[in-house]
């Protein structure tokens, strides 16, 4: 956060909303911290601390408002601040990464650095160590089921990555001063016993209409939909199925999540990666500002402010539909995607007719005969392509997930039989949220941006860089997706 603390007493001053995650103020006469939104009157300048982070603010020992709900915050600082190992191990940790069996050791393996190292990183860019970043993580997220849903008190500790009542209950006495049966004494009514409800915080402008458009297009059907302005979609994660719908919340920066009851276990992972697919952590300010110098995008940047890059919920089937698509259009790619999933995904019930298929695995592909593949329409080249793939991931010499360096992983998407720079730009942009991707050779983007070749197409986004994924989106959208060949 490249401000210093006069700056953000201004910013809390005017409760600017594109502030809201990017700091905390902590206030010393009720050591209480709040998000720069928040409703009460600022406290006088000399009583403002400031922080990157909420864990720096509780670690310092501050306790969250309970008005403004820093929980609920936008972000959390971790995926804003600078540093992208930093901040993605933080993204990671608040999914849940070192709860159970995933330690600290292991987190750092997949980054290629130490715990040690790890360690120093995390702390020198957010000002506090791993451990505090998933301690407050978990209080945090057990003060939102507390206060949004009805699931019991013993369910809201496990769920939120405890492994114990009694460490969750001193824990959250030692930092709010409260115990958790005090909280939940105002929450609301649960909606079943079936599902609950949460919230998810973004930065505005949010361009809902054209996101949920994309996904429309894309959605496979039994595994996604999109109906009366709401995403769904069917959930498998760690033996655990189930199902979703995301929605706005109206006069809300905020979406509503709807979870089967089925999916607490892995709840810290499924809201991460719902921030991904809906790109929550994006700073629409900063990245409109820099894309609306170019002649050719501040037009477009203007008719859709707040327009997302949409990420993946899940990396392989993202890649799949990706090798789908190649040179035919979304349309007959989406269907293709359909057969697909119900030749080889795992039926599952859920409370929505339009959603009775789990996406296929990795695991099932790797073993799909290729010429049952091609009985469904699939080119003999794309089905030799969608098994190299799914048993590279099994074997885990790819791994569709964002990491500190998207380049290898870009590479190694390029070494299977069938990728080509196109479709490993496009995965990087969606599954492996590289902000920087651009897939230079769509003839959408080369029809769009009025190029005559990729290289001239190249040449010309140097300058949107480091959010070209982004003019993607602008350049897609201004097309009003009627390309005829779209190799998504």
């Amino acid at each position: 956060m490249n401000m210093d603390d006069a700056a953000c007493y201004r910013a809390l001053a005017a409760r600017d909303a594109r502030f809201d995650g990017v700091f905390f103020v902590g206030v010393t006469s009720t050591h209480i911290y709040c998000r720069p939104i928040c409703p009460t009157r600022p406290a006088s300048r000399e009583n403002c601390r400031f922080f990157p982070h909420a864990a720096a603010a509780e670690r310092a020992g501050f306790h969250p408002c309970l008005r403004c709900r820093p929980e609920l915050a936008p972000g959390l600082a971790p995926v804003d601040t600078v540093g992208r190992t930093a901040r993605l191990a933080a993204a990671r940790i608040e999914a849940g990464a070192l709860n159970g069996e995933g330690g600290l050791e292991t987190l750092a393996k997949e980054f290629g650095l130490s715990s040690r190292q790890l360690r120093r990183v995390v702390r020198k860019e957010l000002g506090a160590s791993p451990v505090e970043l998933a301690q407050t993580a978990r209080l945090l997220l057990a003060k939102r089921l507390l206060a949004e849903s009805r699931l019991p008190v013993i369910r809201v500790a496990f769920t939120s990555g405890f492994e114990s009542v009694r460490r969750f209950n001193a824990l959250f006495r030692s930092h709010y001063g409260l115990t958790p049966t005090r909280v939940r004494r105002a929450a609301p009514a649960a909606l079943s016993r079936d599902c609950f409800r949460l919230t998810l915080a973004y930065r505005p402008p949010f361009a809902w209409g054209p996101l949920l458009r994309f996904l429309a297009s894309r959605a496979t059907a039994g595994v996604e939909a999109v109906a009366d302005n709401s995403y769904l979609r069917t959930v498998h994660m760690a033996g655990r199925d189930g199902w979703i719908t995301v929605e706005p919340v109206p006069g809300r920066n905020a979406l509503a999540v709807q979870l089967a009851a089925a999916l607490t276990p892995v709840l810290p992972a499924v809201l991460g990666r719902l921030r991904d697919l809906f790109d929550l952590n994006a700073r629409p300010d900063i990245i409109g500002a820099h894309l609306s110098a170019d002649p050719r995008l501040a037009p477009l940047v203007a008719r859709r402010p707040g327009l997302r890059a949409p990420g993946a919920f899940d990396g392989f089937e993202l890649a799949v539909r990706a090798v789908l698509g190649q040179r035919i259009s979304v349309k007959a790619a989406t269907t293709l995607a359909g057969r697909l999933a119900a030749a080889y995904g795992e039926p599952v019930e859920t409370p929505f007719p339009a959603l009775n298929r789990l996406t296929p695995s990795a695991e099932r592909l790797a073993a799909a005969d290729e010429s049952a593949l091609c009985a469904l329409g699939i080119t003999a080249a794309r089905a030799t392509c969608l098994i190299a793939l799914a048993r590279a991931v099994v074997a885990k010499r790819t791994v569709l997930e964002p990491g500190p360096d998207p380049e290898p992983v870009i590479g190694r998407l390029q070494e299977c039989p069938g990728i080509g720079e196109w479709t490993a730009q496009y995965i990087a942009l969606r599954a492996l949220r590289w902000p920087d991707a651009f897939p230079a050779g769509d003839l959408g983007l080369l029809k769009a941006a009025g190029a005559a070749s990729p290289r001239a197409l190249r040449t010309a986004s140097a300058a949107w860089r480091p959010w070209r994924a982004y003019a993607a989106m602008h350049l897609w959208e201004s097309l009003h997706y009627e390309s005829d060949i779209d190799d998504r």
